[in-house]
C-alpha cells in the first residue's frame, strides 16, 4: 500500500539558507544531495510525497531549479510557497497536483501558518515557512460543553524534520502529542 508522505522548504540550490536556518551543510550541492537521499531512503516511487513549499530559490526562465526532482521517488504534490515562483507549466513537468493549501483527515496542509482566527474547523494546520522556528502557539478556546479544544500548528520544515520527508502517520502522532500537551512535538520525529 502506498505510503503518504510530506516535507518542506528544501530551498533546493539555496547557498545562504544554510546560515538563516543553521543547516549543517558545507555548501548548496551537498545540501540538495543529502536531502535527495534522505527522500529516497524513505519514499517509494509508488508514494505519495507532498512538498509544502519553496522547493528551490532559483530563478531562471527554464525551471532548471526543479530538475532535481526527477532525482525524487513517489507521486509529487506542491502547495505552493512564497517562494516558488516559476511558471506553472514548470511546476507541471514535475509535480502530478499544484494547489494552494490541503485538507487531509481534518488537518490542513498550508505553506505559511494562518492567522488564528482563520482556524476553521480543522483539528491542525501542519505548515512549513518558517524554517528553524517554533510554530506559532496553539488555537485554544472552551467548546460548548466546555471543554477545552486545543488546534495546534505543526512546523515540517526540513530542519525539524532531520532534512528527511515524514508519514501522514507521525504527523498524526504529533498532532496528538500537541493536543494532549508537552514540550515541542517534532522532537518525536
Amino acid at each position: 500500500m502506498a505510503e503518504i508522505w510530506f516535507s518542506s522548504d528544501h530551498h533546493f540550490h539555496h547557498e545562504n539558507i544554510i546560515r538563516y536556518a543553521n543547516r549543517p551543510f558545507s555548501h548548496a550541492s551537498e545540501m540538495n544531495d543529502f536531502m535527495i537521499d534522505q527522500h529516497n531512503k524513505f519514499v517509494r516511487p509508488s508514494d505519495h510525497w507532498y512538498c509544502l513549499g519553496d522547493v528551490t530559490m532559483m530563478r531562471d526562465n527554464k525551471g532548471f531549479g526543479l530538475n532535481v526532482l526527477r532525482g525524487m521517488n513517489g507521486h509529487k504534490r506542491l502547495i505552493l510557497g512564497n517562494h516558488d515562483h516559476y511558471a506553472m507549466k514548470f511546476y507541471l513537468e514535475h509535480f502530478e497536483k499544484v494547489m494552494a493549501m490541503n485538507v487531509i483527515d481534518n488537518m490542513r496542509f498550508i505553506h505559511i501558518p494562518i492567522h488564528p482566527t482563520s482556524f476553521g474547523g480543522v483539528k491542525a494546520t501542519i505548515h512549513g515557512h518558517i524554517h528553524d522556528q517554533d510554530s506559532p502557539p496553539p488555537v485554544m478556546y472552551v467548546d460548548k460543553n466546555q471543554k477545552l479544544v486545543i488546534k495546534p500548528y505543526i512546523n515540517i520544515c526540513v530542519e525539524r524534520t532531520k532534512y528527511r520527508p515524514i508519514t501522514l502517520g507521525e504527523i498524526k502522532v504529533l498532532v496528538k502529542e500537541a493536543i494532549d500537551g508537552g514540550s515541542d512535538p517534532t522532537e518525536a520525529v
